[in-house]
């Protein structure tokens, strides 16, 4: 393995995911305008802070490829489980949460919308007003990085394309994005909230069956590892 290569990947999808939480210390570009409006600021809407959830497995699992290269395997392959179920447990209630949370957010901006006058008048002065044009900044810069993130990746071990989860993993993170883009970008500016919101719904939906397929495999990991354990006492 290349580590340099490595660690430029993983710094890339540590930048990508916490830029899509809107860490205040993370600027991943400045615009030069007045102002410079940086794009490490908090992200508008939910559609993007919801892609960290895709992102932030990704960045788990180069973590676990980097500890891989420090630890012994049979070390590596117990932590690996018991910490993948941790981790996959915490996301999917994580995920279920955001779901539930979305779709009362989805169901309270369409109701004002759909109820005229004074209650198109509310939706209009708190959700008709979304910041399109940071909004496809921001996830242009998160493509790069992703991208980059990706290509170092393979540069590095080309065996890593041989993961298939890994792979799917950072596919539907890519999908999820251009998802977000397409329902950012098509209809009129006064519903972008909405069509936001319905993007971070669907990425939350990915997150939690990605969590429940990770928490399946873990709980057999830590089962087959129990039972290897009981074998050799």
């Amino acid at each position: 393995m290349i580590v340099p290569l490595f660690v430029v990947g993983l710094v890339c999808a540590a930048l990508a995911f916490f830029g899509e939480l809107g860490s205040s210390w993370v600027s991943l570009a400045k615009t030069a305008d007045a102002g410079l409006a940086s794009l490490g600021d908090a992200p508008p809407g939910v559609g993007i802070p919801y892609l960290a959830l895709l992102d932030g497995l990704i960045l788990y699992t180069f973590g676990l490829m980097g500890l891989s290269m420090l630890l012994p395997s049979g070390i590596h392959a117990k932590l690996q489980g018991i910490v993948t179920l941790i981790v996959s447990l915490l996301l999917l209630l994580g995920s279920i949460a955001l779901i539930i949370l979305t779709f009362i957010l989805l169901i309270v901006m369409v109701t004002l919308l759909m109820a005229p006058i004074f209650g198109t008048i509310a939706y209009l002065a708190l959700y008709g007003d979304f910041e399109t044009g940071r909004a496809a900044g921001l996830l242009s810069a998160f493509m790069l990085l992703k991208l980059a993130a990706a290509v170092c990746l393979i540069l590095a071990h080309p065996r890593f394309l041989q993961n298939k989860g890994l792979v799917l993993l950072v596919l539907t993170s890519l999908l999820a994005q251009v998802i977000t883009s397409f329902l950012h970008g098509f209809p009129p500016g006064v519903l972008v909230s909405i069509t936001d919101a319905i993007a971070g719904l669907i990425t939350a939906i990915l997150a939690a069956i990605w969590s429940v397929f990770l928490l399946v495999g873990s709980v057999i990991a830590v089962v087959k590892a129990v039972r290897v354990d009981r074998g050799t006492t």
